[in-house]
Parts: structure tokens; sequence; C-alpha cells
């Protein structure tokens, strides 16, 4: 396996024309375009490798120092490690024998936005989320007594727990090789993304109002994420990216890989929400994450028809009626500490409302 100093050195081999970057149309008309400090436009490019790094960190919190402080606009390559640590390297591993719970989701950063605090808003555009490292570079595995259809500590069963199982496979951009007959589609993300709590420290396996453990396919290139602000410099953390998964993340682990991310993060005044938002050219989404799931999905469209209200023009008992109609709900996880989902609605339901909403806080 390489070393970080091997790792890193293939990484200042990329050239900056390298990076992609992406530049859809619809960005300008984007809520980061309109209302971020930096309108949508690229500022300094930095570069936060393994080396760099130093050590990960494994809980979400102020009180580590920034790995990097940035102005609103500037753009971010990071490496970021798998979900394992790079320990998990062939079929004959013991996950038991090879993890250390609770060091397990490395995070990197944080970085740190100069001119945000709390109140503010972070916006977090993905350009790319890369494959990188030595193949097989695609690990998944079934770990004892954690998963979507098991007993766990937080579900107590009687029965045995499953037998350890670890798969390890090629991934590329022409899809991921799950065996000689089955090949998945190449849908990289990231799974593990937020800002710092204001005083708590948050283990990075847990989601919650900060972001963190989401596991949501949606966080994938071309979004960008809305997180409320809740530190001085917001305090961003990203890791665990993952080359695929399915709805819910059922066994407990996705195609878990290192990644070359690219992220442009801007800063909007006096925007303050409780849970973290997603935007794409098509729909807005809220995040909720809690258990029991059915709470999750109560805290997405609760935020939802806030937002509605508040920057659409809509009453909140016209949106909660549109969205028991037209709302779409995604399951993120259904294994973490507590599990995730997104609830959304097409841009074009909106788009009738916003003027009437502008007129409403001119007057």
């Amino acid at each position: 396996m390489p070393t970080r100093d091997q790792l890193s050195r293939l990484f200042m081999l990329r050239r900056p024309k390298d990076i992609k970057m992406t530049n859809d149309p619809w960005l300008k008309t984007s809520i980061m375009a309109k209302r971020g400090l930096a309108k949508g436009q690229a500022g300094k490019r930095h570069e936060l490798s393994i080396a760099a790094q130093g050590d990960f960190h494994y809980v979400y919190g102020p009180y580590a120092k920034p790995a990097l402080t940035i102005n609103p606009g500037d753009v971010v390559v990071v490496e970021t490690e798998d979900a394992f640590g790079g320990v998990i390297t062939s079929e004959k591993d013991s996950p038991t024998a090879k993890l250390k719970f609770p060091f397990l989701n490395p995070q990197c950063g944080p970085v740190a936005v100069s001119g945000v605090e709390k109140g503010d808003c972070l916006a977090v555009h993905i350009h790319a989320v890369e494959t990188r490292g030595a193949q097989p570079a695609g690990k998944t595995c079934i770990i004892p007594e954690f998963g979507g259809l098991v007993g766990t500590a937080s579900t107590a069963l009687l029965n045995a727990p499953l037998p350890e199982r670890v798969r390890v496979m090629h991934v590329d951009k022409d899809g991921v090789r799950w065996s000689d007959n089955i090949v998945l589609p190449y849908e990289p993300f990231i799974g593990t993304i937020g800002v710092s709590p204001e005083i708590e420290a948050i283990s990075s396996l847990q989601p919650d109002y900060h972001g963190g453990n989401m596991d949501l396919p949606d966080v994938a290139p071309g979004a960008i994420l809305y997180f409320p602000v809740h530190t001085k410099g917001g305090l961003l953390y990203v890791g665990d990216c993952h080359a695929t998964q399915g709805d819910g993340e059922l066994s407990g682990v996705a195609i878990e890989q290192r990644a070359t991310v690219t992220l442009q993060i801007d800063v909007i005044k006096a925007w303050s929400f409780a849970w973290p938002r997603l935007e794409t050219q098509n729909f807005l989404m809220t995040i909720g994450s809690a258990r029991p799931l059915e709470d999750a999905a109560r805290i997405a469209y609760r935020e939802l028809v806030r937002w509605m209200s508040a920057d659409y023009g809509f009453d909140e008992i016209d949106a909660y009626m549109l969205l028991s109609q037209a709302g779409r709900i995604r399951l993120g996880n259904m294994v973490d500490p507590k599990y995730t989902m997104g609830a959304s609605i097409l841009k074009k339901y909106l788009m009738r409302d916003e003027r009437r909403a502008a007129d409403r806080q001119i007057s």
C-alpha cells in the first residue's frame, strides 16, 4: 500500500488544468451566485494533500486548528482517505481485526473561511469527486452487528452476528466492477461533510444538524450545499467518499474509496436556518437526521415547508399541502447513529411564487 508521502507526491503532480471544475449555465441563477459574497465567481485555488493534512479528525467540533484558511469564493482541492482509514486492502482482511472503533471515518480539514460568523451560511459547490489510488480502489464489507437488517448495539437482538465478508473491486469512470457479470454505475459522492457545531464535539460517524455522516447520494458533483454556521470561520470538514451507493446504505457500508474532492466555498451573510440544505439545477432539498426514521423525514419536510414559506411566497399550510402531492423523499442512510432523509421539490413549482416573495420582502 502506498505511504502518505507517496500519495501526496502523486497529488502534487496533478496540474491545475487536471482539476475538474463544473461550469453549468444554471449555476449563474443559483442561490450561491445570487446571494454569496463572491457571486459564484471562483477565487484562489488551494490544495490540502494527505501530507499537508497531517492528523485526521474523528469528531466535528470547534476545537481543532484550521488546516487551511480561505476567502469566500476560493476553491479547495482535498485528498480524502476512505472510511476505513485505508486499512482494508484485501478480501482476506478481517474488519474486526483491522478497524479500531471509534477511529473510523477520518475527516480532512477543518477549512476556515474568512469573514463568516455564527448566523451566516456556508455555501459549498461540489465540482468533482474523483477516485484516486491504486486498484482495486473500491472496498465494501460486512461488519458484525452493523447494518440495516441485523441486530446492533442500539437495536439489540438475540440473533448471532452475520459473518464478516470483504469485497474489493476496480473503480473508474466507466463503472464499479462488482463482479464479472455486474458493473454498477459510477456515481461518486461525498458521504460525510459538514461544519462545526458551536460547542459540541460530534463523532464523524453521526449525522445531525451540522451535516456530518449523512451518506446522501445527492451530495454529488454539481450540487451546492448550504450549511448554517455555528462558529467563527464555519470550519468545514470533509471525508468518506463513495463510488456508488444504494438508498439507505443497507448493509452499513457503501463502495468506499479514496478521492480527490474539488469544492468552491462561499459565504451568504445573515442567512440562518436549522438544518443543511441542497440545491441542484432542478430541485431544492432539505436534510434531516434522527431516529426513528420517520422523525428524520419529518425534520426534512418541516424544513422544506419553512424554506418555501420564507423565500418563495407560500404560506406554510399551502406549502404543506403542495408537498403532499409534489414532494419527494430520499433515504440517505438507515444504519448510522442517526438516520438521514432528504426532502425535495422541483424548482419549477416554486418559480411562480418567487416574485410574490420578493414583493413581500420589499413591502
